[in-house]
C-alpha cells in the first residue's frame, strides 16, 4: 500500500477531486460578489449616495439609480481606472433599490450556501467511499497474512484498527485536497476584498494572520506526539481487555482478578495523563488562536475608525471590511486545524499500514476466483527436502517422502516432532522455507487457494466455529466462490445494481453475499434438502448424531414454513399421550388441560398457560407486567398473592436461618437468593405486626407478590395453592387470555402446534411430575421410541442442525467442536483428507471408533492423519514416523513395530 496518505487518496480520487475543485473555483466568484453588497446597501441605498439629493441632503423623490450595475473595483496601487464597468443595471427608486439589494444579498447567501452544501456532500461521499476502500483493503490484507503472523497480533487490536483507527481518515480523505483549496480560496477572496477597500486594513489583517499561521502550528507539534501516544495506548488497552476476556477461566482459577484490575487501572491512569496533557495543550492553543483572531477587529475599529473620521475611508467601506473579516478567521482557523489533522492522520495511516504489511504475505492471485471448477488433486503426494520454520523454531528439516494418491497414511512421532508440520504444510497453513511439495505434477505452493480449499479437507485440533448454526458451520468448507447468482425481484434488482455500482467506485469486489456460495456439486448433492441428508448420514461416523438429535428436541420450528414437520410432531404428541393409559407412564407426566390447574407448573405458568412470544410476558417478568397485575386486581387476587408471598418469605427465613450459602435447599426453594436473605429477614420482622396482607404497603407488597409467581405446589409443597385458589387462578387465566395482545403468548392447545415452544415440549404437552426417579431419562427414552416408530428421528436431527453454536462454538463442548470440524472436512468429499490430531480430546476408544468409521468412508481416497496415539496407526496402509523435523521411518505398521525398527520403541509404548 502507499506509504503516503495523500498519494493514496490522489491515486483513487483524481476525477472527483477535479470536479470538486472546479465547483470551488466557481463558488469563489459568487463569494467575492456577495462581499461588496453590504457596502453598496449602506452607502448607496441607506445613505442615498446613488440618488440626487435636495437641500436637506435627502434623495429627491422620483430619482432613480441603476440596480445590478456591475463594477469591479480596482485598487489605486494597481491602476487609476477606479473600476471596470460590466453592466448598466435596472433603474430603481431608493426604497425599491434597498429591497432589491437586500434580496440580492439573500440570494447570494443562498447560492453560497448551496455551493457549500454541494461541496460538503461531494467530499463527504468521496471520503466515505475511500474509507470503505481502505477498510476493505485492510481486511483483504488480513486474509493474506501468513498464519504465523496471527500469533504475533491480537485480534482486538486488528479489529480496532480496521473499525476505529481509520475512522478519522475517512473524514480527512474528503478534505485532503478540497479543504485547503476551499478554505484558502475563501480566505484569499476575503483578504483581497479587504485590500481593495483599504490597503492599510488589508496589511493589518495580513500581519495578524501571519503571526497566527506562524505560531499555532509550532505549538501543536507536541499535541501530535501526544495524539500518537494516545492512539497506541488505547490500542494496547483494547488488546489487554481482549486477553482478559479470553483468559477469564484462568484468571478465576488462579484468583488473579485483582492483578488484572491493577494492570488495567495502571493503563487507564497512563491514558488519563496523556489525554489530560493533550486537553491542556489543545485548549491553550485554542485560547491563543481566539485571542489573535479577536485582535484584528480591535485594530479594524481603531485604525478603520480613524481613517473614516479623517475621510480616507467611507463608512460603507468600513462596514464591508468588518463584514468581510468575519468570514476570514474561520477558514484560517480551519486551515490550521486541517494542517494539524493532516499530520495526525498521516501518522495514524503510517501506523496502521505498518501493522498490515507483514513479511511473506500471500499473493492476491492465489485467492482470486476461478473461472472453472477446480481440477481434482489426482496423483501421489511428494515432499522433497522440505524445511519449515515457526519464528526461531524449526518445524521440518529437509523432510522427503512419496505417497500413493489413494492410500491412508498415519503420521506419528513425538509432539512437535514434525507430524503436525506436515499436516499444516499440506493444508497450506505453513509455507515451506525450502524444498518442494507436489500433488501429482502440480506444485502445491503454486495452486490457487480455492483449488486446495475445495479439493482438500482439513480438520485440526483447534476447530474454529462461527456464531451461526451447526449446518452453516459444516457447510462453511463449501463456500470457496459463487456458484449461482442470487434471484432478485425488479425492485431489489435495482437496489443491487446501485450497490454494485458503488462497490465498483469504492474498489470493493463485486461479490454478492446473497448469491449461492455452497458448492452442492462438490458434496455430491443437488440442493439443500439432499445436503441435509448428506450431513445427517455423516453424523454417525463421528458419533455426533445423538447430540444433534438432542439439540433438535430443544429447537423450535415455524409451522407455517415447515407444515409437514409440525404435523408429524403433532402425530408424535398423540402417540405419546395414547401411552398415558399405562399407569407407569402416567405417573411421569401431568398433561396440560385448559380447565385444570397444573400442579407441576408455577403460578406464573398456570396464569399464562402458554409460551411467551414476547419478553414482557416471560414467567419471570409477570410480577412487573401491568396487564397481568390489572387482571389480578380485577379478579381480586392481589391480596392473596401478597399473602402467599408473605408466607413464603416467613418460611424461607425460618428454613434458611442456619443454613450456609450454597446449601441444596437454596436451589430447591429458589425464591430467595442467599445474599438476599438478610434483607427479607428484616422485611418479615417489619411486617409481622401489621396484621393482614391488606396492611402491607409500598415496595414490600411488590416484593412479596413477586415471590408468589414462581411457586410450584408439586415441588415446594407448602400447601399455599388450595382448590379454592386454583379455581380463582383458572378464572384469571381465562381473563388474561382474552386481554392478551395478539401474538404475545402462544397458548397451549392440544390440537395446535405451539410455535414458541420446543419440539420436546410440543410432543410432551405437559410437565414432568416432581419426585419421580429418573423421570427425565425415562420420558426422553419414550419420546425417542415414539419418534423412531414414526421415523422422525432424522427430522428432529435436521432441526438440530439449526442450533446456534454461539461465539467461537462455546455453546458446545470441545469434543463436539472437533467432530463438527471433521464433518466440515468430510462433507466436501475431498480428494485428500488431512486430519491433524482432530480427535485429541476424545478417549482412546472413541478415537479408534471415529477413525475406523472415517477410514471406511474414505475407502479409495487419500487420508493423511497426524496421530497423538501411535498405536492407532495399525488401521492405516502406511505409517510415516518423524522426529526433530525429519522422516526417520516409513512403512507398514507391522514392519515398523518389529524390534530394531527406528520407531519400535514409540509403537511399543502404546
Amino acid at each position: 500500500m502507499e506509504k503516503s496518505l495523500f498519494r493514496y487518496v490522489w491515486r483513487h480520487t483524481k476525477p472527483e477531486q477535479f470536479s470538486i475543485l472546479l465547483i470551488i473555483v466557481l463558488a469563489q466568484v459568487f463569494y467575492f460578489l456577495s462581499l461588496n453588497i453590504p457596502k453598496t446597501i449602506v452607502n448607496e441605498a441607506i445613505q442615498g449616495r446613488a440618488f440626487e439629493k435636495d437641500a436637506q441632503g435627502r434623495a429627491v423623490a422620483g430619482s432613480t439609480t441603476n440596480f445590478f450595475a456591475i463594477d469591479i473595483p480596482i485598487p489605486g496601487f494597481i491602476s487609476d481606472v477606479g473600476s471596470i464597468h460590466i453592466f448598466d443595471g435596472i433603474p430603481l427608486e431608493q426604497v425599491p433599490y434597498l429591497i432589491a439589494l437586500s434580496l440580492l444579498f439573500l440570494a447570494m447567501v443562498i447560492i453560497n450556501g448551496q455551493f457549500k452544501l454541494n461541496i460538503n456532500t461531494m467530499k463527504g461521499r468521496m471520503g466515505e467511499r475511500m474509507l470503505r476502500r481502505l477498510r476493505y483493503e485492510l481486511f483483504d490484507r488480513v486474509m493474506r497474512f501468513p498464519q504465523g503472523h496471527f500469533r504475533k497480533v491480537k485480534q482486538a487490536e486488528i479489529a480496532t484498527m480496521v473499525k476505529d483507527e481509520v475512522e478519522p481518515l475517512g473524514g480527512f480523505i474528503g478534505d485532503a485536497f478540497v479543504q485547503p483549496v476551499f478554505l484558502g480560496g475563501q480566505a484569499a477572496t476575503a483578504l483581497f476584498f479587504i485590500i481593495t477597500q483599504s490597503f492599510w486594513l488589508g496589511m493589518v489583517a495580513v500581519g495578524v494572520l501571519s503571526i497566527q499561521i506562524g505560531i499555532i502550528p509550532k505549538l501543536r507539534k507536541r499535541v501530535l506526539v501526544l495524539g500518537k501516544q494516545r492512539q497506541l495506548t488505547a490500542r494496547q488497552l483494547a488488546g489487554r481487555i481482549a486477553e482478559a476476556v479470553d483468559g477469564a477461566a484462568d484468571i478465576h482459577a488462579n484468583a488473579t482478578s485483582n492483578y488484572e484490575r491493577a494492570d488495567i487501572a495502571n493503563r487507564l491512569g497512563r491514558i488519563f495523563l496523556i489525554r489530560f496533557e493533550l486537553y491542556k495543550r489543545k485548549f491553550t492553543v485554542k485560547f491563543l488562536n481566539n485571542l489573535l483572531a479577536q485582535t484584528t477587529p480591535f485594530l479594524f475599529y481603531l485604525i478603520g475608525g480613524y481613517l473614516a473620521i479623517t475621510g480616507q475611508l467611507d463608512i460603507g467601506g468600513l462596514v464591508a471590511v468588518i463584514a468581510a473579516y468575519k468570514d476570514l478567521p474561520p477558514p484560517i482557523k480551519e486551515l490550521i486545524d486541517w494542517d494539524q489533522q493532516r499530520q495526525d492522520v498521516q501518522i495514524k495511516y503510517e501506523q496502521v499500514i505498518e501493522q498490515f504489511t507483514p513479511d511473506a504475505m500471500l499473493d492476491p492471485a492465489l485467492q482470486a476466483p476461478l473461472p472453472e471448477p477446480p481440477l481434482k488433486l489426482n496423483g501421489g503426494l511428494m515432499l522433497s527436502g522440505v524445511s519449515a520454520f515457526d519464528e526461531a523454531h524449526k518445524l521440518l528439516d529437509g523432510a522427503s517422502f512419496k505417497l500413493d494418491g489413494s492410500s491412508h497414511v498415519a503420521l506419528i512421532g513425538p509432539p512437535n516432532g514434525g507430524k503436525e508440520a506436515i499436516a499444516l504444510i499440506l493444508a497450506r497453513l505453513v509455507h515451506p522455507a525450502a524444498g518442494q511439495v507436489k500433488i501429482g505434477d502440480r506444485d502445491l505452493v503454486d495452486l490457487p487457494e480455492i483449488a486446495t480449499g475445495a479439493r482438500m479437507g482439513y480438520a485440526g485440533a483447534d476447530t474454529y466455529l462461527f456464531p451461526v448454526s451447526v449446518r452453516e458451520n459444516i457447510l462453511y468448507g463449501l463456500k470457496q466462490q459463487e456458484h449461482a447468482p442470487a434471484q432478485y425481484g425488479d425492485e431489489e434488482k435495482g437496489e443491487r445494481e446501485r450497490y454494485f455500482s458503488e462497490s465498483r467506485r469504492a474498489g470493493n469486489p463485486l461479490f454478492d453475499v446473497n448469491a449461492e456460495w455452497i458448492d452442492y456439486q462438490a458434496a455430491g448433492v443437488s440442493g439443500p434438502e439432499e445436503m441435509d441428508k448428506r450431513i445427517l448420514d455423516l453424523l454417525p461416523a463421528v458419533e455426533l448424531d445423538d447430540d444433534i438429535y438432542r439439540m433438535g428436541l430443544r429447537g423450535t420450528i415455524d409451522p407455517d414454513a415447515q407444515p409437514k414437520t409440525a404435523a408429524a410432531i403433532m402425530q408424535a404428541r398423540a402417540e405419546l399421550h395414547q401411552r398415558l393409559s399405562d399407569p407407569q407412564i402416567a405417573a411421569l407426566i401431568e398433561p396440560f388441560s385448559r380447565d385444570r390447574y397444573v400442579r407441576n407448573m408455577s403460578v406464573a405458568e398456570n396464569l399464562l398457560f402458554g409460551t411467551a412470544a414476547e419478553a414482557d410476558f416471560a414467567p419471570e417478568r409477570l410480577a412487573q407486567n401491568k396487564l397481568v397485575l390489572r387482571v389480578l386486581e380485577d379478579q381480586k387476587l392481589i391480596e392473596e398473592f401478597v399473602e402467599i408471598g408473605r408466607q413464603i418469605a416467613e418460611t424461607m427465613v425460618e428454613l434458611f436461618a442456619d443454613l450456609p450459602p450454597g446449601h441444596p435447599f437454596f436451589e430447591q426453594f429458589s425464591f430467595i437468593a442467599a445474599e438476599d436473605l438478610p434483607e427479607f429477614r428484616v422485611m418479615v420482622a417489619r411486617i409481622a405486626g401489621k396484621g393482614g396482607a391488606e396492611n402491607i404497603s409500598g415496595d414490600d407488597r411488590a416484593r412479596l407478590m413477586a415471590l408468589a409467581f414462581p411457586y410450584i405446589e408439586a415441588r415446594h409443597r407448602l400447601g399455599l395453592v388450595d382448590e379454592a385458589l386454583q379455581a380463582k387462578l383458572l378464572k384469571a387465566r381465562e381473563a388474561l387470555a382474552e386481554a392478551l395482545p395478539e401474538g404475545a403468548v402462544e397458548v397451549y392447545d392440544r390440537e395446535k402446534y405451539n410455535r414458541a415452544a420446543t419440539i420436546q415440549d410440543n410432543i410432551l404437552f405437559g410437565r414432568l411430575i416432581y419426585g419421580q426417579a429418573q423421570a427425565a431419562e425415562r420420558i426422553g427414552a419414550l419420546i425417542g421410541e415414539v419418534l423412531d416408530k414414526l421415523e422422525m428421528r432424522r427430522t428432529v436431527a435436521g432441526v438440530g442442525l439449526d442450533f446456534n453454536v454461539g461465539n467461537a462454538g462455546k455453546r458446545l463442548n470441545a469434543a463436539q467442536r472437533q467432530k463438527i470440524g471433521l464433518v466440515r472436512a468430510l462433507v466436501k468429499q475431498p480428494d485428500l483428507l488431512v486430519v491433524n490430531d482432530a480427535t485429541a480430546v476424545l478417549d482412546g476408544g472413541a478415537q479408534a471408533r471415529l477413525m475406523a468409521a472415517i477410514l471406511k468412508l474414505r475407502q479409495g481416497s487419500a487420508v493423511i492423519w497426524a496421530l497423538s496415539r501411535p498405536a492407532l496407526a495399525q488401521h492405516f496402509d502406511m505409517v510415516l514416523a518423524l522426529r526433530e523435523g525429519r522422516v526417520i521411518a516409513q512403512g507398514g505398521f507391522e514392519e515398523l513395530k518389529k524390534p530394531g525398527s527406528a520407531v519400535a520403541d514409540l509403537l511399543a509404548a502404546e
